[in-house]
């Protein structure tokens, strides 16, 4: 429940940051991946850095499709919309985030790293 925690509060404070408001399923994706990234980090713990950002965005963006497509296609909520990006899908994912979601993984192992070690 803490990673949880750690995640929605941090994606939420991020997004709020970068577009200027958040949305309250983005604080629920967020403690998803971060939970689920802290669990990868840990398991590919023997993989370079490189490897585990790629597996990190590729969870992200499917985490980021499934909601979209749940909240925005669905529910016509209209949370986010990245159709006027390049080489987006279905505007709910696109190129562009997924390579910031790689870079934000590294922050996101290390603080999992930091976090596993605290724990102890």
């Amino acid at each position: 429940m803490t990673l949880f925690c750690i995640g929605a509060v941090g994606y939420s404070l991020i997004e709020i940051l970068w577009r200027g408001f958040t949305h309250w399923t983005m604080g629920i994706t967020g403690g998803l991946c971060f939970s689920m990234l802290c669990d990868m980090n840990q398991k590919m713990k023997g993989h370079i850095l490189w490897v585990r950002c790629l597996m990190g965005s590729a969870l992200i963006t499917a985490m980021e499709l499934i909601t979209g497509y749940i909240v925005n296609i669905r529910l016509h909520w209209g949370v986010w919309d990245y159709s006027t990006l390049k080489y987006h899908f279905l505007g709910q994912i696109c190129l562009l985030y997924s390579l910031l979601w790689f870079f934000l993984s590294i922050p996101v192992f290390f603080l999992a790293g930091c976090l596993k070690t605290h724990k102890k």
